[in-house]
């Protein structure tokens, strides 16, 4: 009986070790979703206000929590399921020749 106890533990364990790298592989690729989403944003929201930015957002499965612009600073926060993600952008003004 020894044989088979020692079995399932082992397989308890390989089980237990799967579902720890796969939440582990989730919340990463979910934390660099949010990283892209609040980038765009932000960028979008620096060169053409809120309306750009939720659609940035949302274009890259994110939804916005926070949209601040003081001076030409835009700051977004953005969430992708439990991911909460920070970004910046500065507007700049291109001279056109």
């Amino acid at each position: 009986m020894s044989g088979l106890t020692l079995w399932v533990c082992s397989l308890a364990v390989v089980a237990a070790l799967a579902l720890g790298i796969t939440q582990v592989g989730t919340a990463a690729i979910e934390d660099a979703q949010a990283a892209t989403a609040a980038d765009a944003a932000a960028l979008a929201g620096a060169a053409a206000g809120p309306n750009a930015a939720q659609e940035a957002a949302a274009r890259n499965g994110a939804t916005i929590r926070s949209f601040v612009t003081r001076g030409d600073i835009t700051t977004v926060i953005v969430q992708v399921r439990r991911a909460i993600a920070t970004a910046h952008a500065r507007r700049i003004v291109v001279p056109v020749r």
